[in-house]
């Protein structure tokens, strides 16, 4: 589901990859762990495609991507990945609901399909009651929660999650983990995560450690 060889990324004269090879197999759940500064996050956002290598190729769902054009790039990112950050990042103005439906307006699908689906999708992550309610009105894990129904709205083949349960407590944080796994279980989702959570990376089917820039 997602090859990438030989990845390197600089900034100036500061390389923070040095030539990464790796291939997540689809259903496989990857834990990429290391210190800070190792090069991890730098890495989820090249297989994210929010930024691009400086070398290598990488290849998501079986489409070569490096070398798309950034329209393109942008246009992948939302029909094939999904992401959930560590700060939930949802828009303050706009309702649970409304902030599910984002990846979908953006795509440009039926308003009557989006809703249905966003509905049905805060419905399985047990958020039925608070499809009106804003951010400000959720607690920390509903809030995640609701990241994640975002990042599921158009049927991403790849979920990315960055220190996703870093900002919560240890119960939100156990449920989070669960409902990674269910989802990988029930979808068939590939899903790679990087986090400093031990308990969470043991239960990957494979945990890979970085350190400065390469897997150790």
């Amino acid at each position: 589901m997602i090859r990438v060889k030989n990845i390197r990324k600089s900034f100036g004269a500061l390389e923070v990859l040095k030539g990464i090879d790796i291939e997540v197999k689809k259903g496989e759940v990857v834990s990429i762990v290391g210190t800070s500064g190792a090069g991890k996050t730098t890495l989820l956002q090249i297989f994210g495609t929010l930024d691009v290598a400086s070398f290598g190729t990488l290849e998501i769902a079986d489409q070569t991507v490096s070398g798309l054009s950034r329209k393109a790039l942008a246009d992948f990112r939302n029909k094939h990945i999904g992401f959930v950050f560590q700060f939930h990042r949802l828009l303050p103005e706009f309702t649970a609901l409304e902030n599910v439906m984002m990846p979908a307006w953006i795509a440009g699908t039926n308003d009557e399909d989006v809703k249905s689906r966003g509905i049905q999708l805060l419905n399985d992550l047990g958020l039925a009651d608070r499809a009106t309610h804003l951010p400000s009105e959720l607690s920390g894990g509903e809030q995640q929660r609701v990241a994640v129904a975002r990042a599921l709205m158009n049927n991403p083949e790849v979920l990315l999650a960055d220190e996703p349960s870093g900002n919560l407590d240890s119960e939100n944080a156990a449920l989070l983990h669960d409902l990674f796994f269910d989802l990988r279980d029930r979808l068939g989702l590939t899903i790679v995560i990087v986090t400093h959570n031990e308990d969470l990376a043991a239960r990957a089917d494979r945990t890979l450690r970085m350190s400065d820039g390469v897997f150790v």
